[in-house]
């Protein structure tokens, strides 16, 4: 796994609205509902079996990929501690078919935020962000424009955007190019 400490966020111009998230331990657990079951105490956080939800408990959040898929947040883990975590399931699932892999190098995450942020993803999304189709706890797999992301919504008001690395700049500039039209000074 690599250090959380040498792993630092792309530089994007920050504004109140868009946020570059601190460093994240992520993992991609791929298991059917007993290998869910048995990860779950040494998680610390269910596994939503309705699709397209997230789950979170503190720090840990569990995001539905697609079926037998899941994405697992750790938002303020150490390296020490995320050792231990992946340890600990890997040692609950061990006669278990699974797929538990550490993803936390390839990505990152921003946070879009305010009375705009849903309008500013909708302008490169092509899903319908409304609150009543895209509730607070919904996520999923999208594309930005050309990039893959997985979204959040974890407020009413905002959106916890994972990316991937090599799209940083492109996604950055993207959004802030969109969000011109309620920012001018961005």
């Amino acid at each position: 796994m690599a250090e959380a400490t040498l792993r630092r966020p792309p530089q994007l111009s920050a504004a109140d609205w868009l946020k570059t998230l601190p460093p994240a331990v992520r993992w991609v657990l791929h298991g059917d509902v007993q290998a869910r079951a048995l990860a779950a105490p040494g998680w610390g956080v269910g596994f939503s079996e309705t699709a397209c939800r997230a789950l979170r408990a503190g720090e840990r959040a569990t995001l539905w990929l697609g079926p037998d898929e899941y994405l697992l947040l750790d938002l303020a883990a150490q390296a020490e501690g995320a050792l231990a975590t992946a340890a600990s399931i890997e040692a609950a699932l061990r006669d278990t078919p699974h797929a538990l892999v550490d993803v936390s190098h390839r990505q990152f995450a921003l946070e879009v935020s305010g009375p705009h942020a849903e309008v500013i993803l909708r302008g490169a999304c092509p899903l319908d962000l409304h609150i009543s189709q895209f509730p607070v706890g919904m996520c999923t797999r999208t594309l930005l424009a050309k990039a893959d992301i997985t979204l959040w919504r974890t407020a009413e008001d905002a959106f916890h955007v994972e990316v991937w690395r090599s799209f940083a700049g492109y996604v950055g500039g993207l959004i802030t190019e969109i969000a011109s039209e309620f920012y001018p000074a961005v």
